[in-house]
């Protein structure tokens, strides 16, 4: 009997394991899978090719017996546990376009908790973009023919065999002068650090990197961000670790978009009808900055203060510590090119359509504020720039202190702000104050505590009380069952769309009610039958 359950995931790859009858395998690996799959060799009409006209799919391909599961674009169907196959899938990077479409089609139709084997595939210089595309068991097939036709396997690419004697590597291969056993170990290697990557959450950043060698594996990245959807489901809504937006795809991120959507169609500002836009700082949350110490001072409550940033667009200052708002780092030049102006300034647009001041004044130079001048104009609304010089500078602080004269001042409600964009919704936050110090802060009415604030990511966590200012959204339905540890996806029998990895959710019972955190997406947690769904704070027996 086949099995596989992921224990970790960063979008799509996951670090898991599959066991098949006796046999139990670390992935994402690579194995000689004809002592795990011995009768695979032998199977008829499972190796079609992935783009061949779907008549042919329709009338020859077969799906074999037994375990892997062969699988195609147009005919996808495997139980839960199974291992699938995806015959050819060596040939899919030759065109971006079909690599994302046929992977999109594989993703919807196969349940989420199978391991996939992309047999031939595996190259030093290919593995990071098939794990990060959701495949986890390979071969040495693919190391083994670049070894018969004498090529040296890097990361960066394929190399004639002679760059061995360089000594570009030193692995054992190389000191023999064997390169099958070079080319072997190169990919053991590199799915090696493809896995640390993994564990670290910042698989993305590792794929920016090694994409660089090949345009085809960038056009494959550019093509899976435009699917917006399959990528966004599979994503953690926060993290702790920095996300490094060191490339131009870097703006494409999911997470961009998804905190910039966030921000326009959930957040609830503070009230106010004066917006004043401020730069970014190197150090985060801004407010830490000796920059943003000296706009605050000088704003002093006067205004509802957003940062403008690349890539981020737009951060009100109530979001400045949850991610990746608050754990972000990109290079600083001073230069915004025009595509980076474009994208950002459509997301100002955005929400200043969506969220209209009666002034907004600007407090910028340079490209952001260009990005500003670019959004006023789309929108049709005046914009006043304070800044003359830099916006440190001791005559553009008079200015900001000027254009605010007279304005009425109020408290930044970081509060409603920050539920609002978590768990779109409004609430009421009167009685309501943030205590104590950067790692220990919770938002309490009185004594009583509604949420703790966790210190990595911003995001806040409900007690039970706190979920009752919550009306409705982000409950995970369970059967009758109190829960005696943490929720497994079979238990559940229905949960809210909108939940991510790392959201916060209410689970509701017959006979219990539990606040955690998922570990799943929606999707995941209604299509596994294996692994843990959400990781369990506190339980609640019904009439207790």
């Amino acid at each position: 009997m086949s099995r596989y359950e992921a224990q970790k995931r960063d979008g799509l790859a996951r670090i898991g394991t599959y066991a098949e009858g006796e046999t139990s395998v670390s992935l994402p690996a690579a194995l000689d899978t004809g002592a795990l799959f011995p009768a695979l060799r032998e199977r008829p009409l499972s190796n079609v090719p992935l783009g061949i006209d779907p008549a042919f799919v329709e009338n020859y391909f077969c799906p074999g017996e037994g375990q892997p599961v062969a699988v195609h674009p147009l005919a996808a169907s495997a139980e839960s546990g199974d291992c699938v196959m995806v015959a050819n899938w060596h040939t899919a990077g030759k065109n971006p376009r079909n690599y994302a479409a046929w992977l999109a089609a594989l993703k919807e139709s196969l349940p989420p908790d199978t391991a996939w084997y992309a047999p031939a595939s595996a190259l030093p210089s290919t593995a990071c973009l098939l794990v990060y595309s959701g495949f986890d068991l390979f071969d040495y097939r693919g190391v083994d023919l670049a070894s018969a036709q004498k090529k040296f396997c890097l990361p960066e690419g394929e190399f004639p065999a002679t760059l061995m004697e360089t000594g570009v590597c030193g692995c054992e291969g190389c000191r023999e002068g064997d390169l099958l056993q070079h080319n072997r170990l190169a990919l053991d290697r590199e799915l090696a650090l493809v896995r640390h990557y993994i564990e670290s959450g910042q698989l993305r950043e590792l794929m920016e990197a090694r994409c660089r060698a090949d345009a085809a594996q960038v056009g494959i990245l550019r093509f899976l961000d435009r699917n917006y959807e399959l990528m966004e489901r599979s994503l953690p809504v926060a993290r702790a670790v920095p996300m490094r937006a060191n490339t131009s795809e870097s703006q494409n991120r999911v997470e961009v978009r998804r905190f910039a959507d966030r921000v326009i169609e959930r957040f609830v500002p503070t009230r106010t009808d004066v917006a004043v836009l401020l730069p970014c700082s190197a150090r985060k949350p801004y407010s830490l900055s000796r920059s943003h110490k000296i706009f605050m001072n000088v704003v002093d409550r006067r205004a509802h203060e957003l940062i403008v940033t690349s890539p981020l667009g737009l951060v009100p200052r109530e979001l400045e510590r949850i991610y990746p708002a608050g754990h972000y780092d990109v290079p600083v030049t001073g230069y915004w090119d025009r595509e980076e102006c474009a994208f950002i300034a459509d997301i100002l647009a955005r929400y200043f359509a969506a969220h209209p001041y009666r002034r907004v004044i600007a407090h910028l130079d340079g490209g952001a504020l260009t990005v500003a001048e670019m959004a006023a104009k789309a929108c049709g609304f005046d914009l006043e720039v304070t800044s003359q010089g830099h916006p440190t500078a001791p005559a553009s602080l008079r200015a900001l202190n000027d254009a605010l004269e007279g304005e009425r001042r109020m408290q930044t409600d970081t509060i409603r702000g920050t539920v609002s964009w978590q768990f779109a919704t409004d609430i009421n936050t009167r009685g309501l104050q943030i205590r104590g110090r950067s790692m220990q802060m919770a938002v309490l009415r009185g004594k009583q505590q509604l949420f703790s604030i966790d210190p990595g990511t911003g995001l806040f966590r409900p007690t039970f009380e706190g979920w009752a200012l919550i009306p409705e959204g982000y409950r995970v339905r369970i059967d009758e069952f109190v829960p005696q540890g943490d929720v497994l996806a079979p238990g559940i029998t229905d949960c809210d769309p909108r939940i991510r990895e790392g959201d916060e959710v209410l689970v509701e019972g017959p006979l219990a009610i539990a606040t955690g955190r998922a570990v799943m997406g929606a999707d995941e947690m209604l299509r596994s039958k294996r692994g843990v769904a959400v990781r369990v704070r506190k339980v609640k027996k019904i009439g207790e």
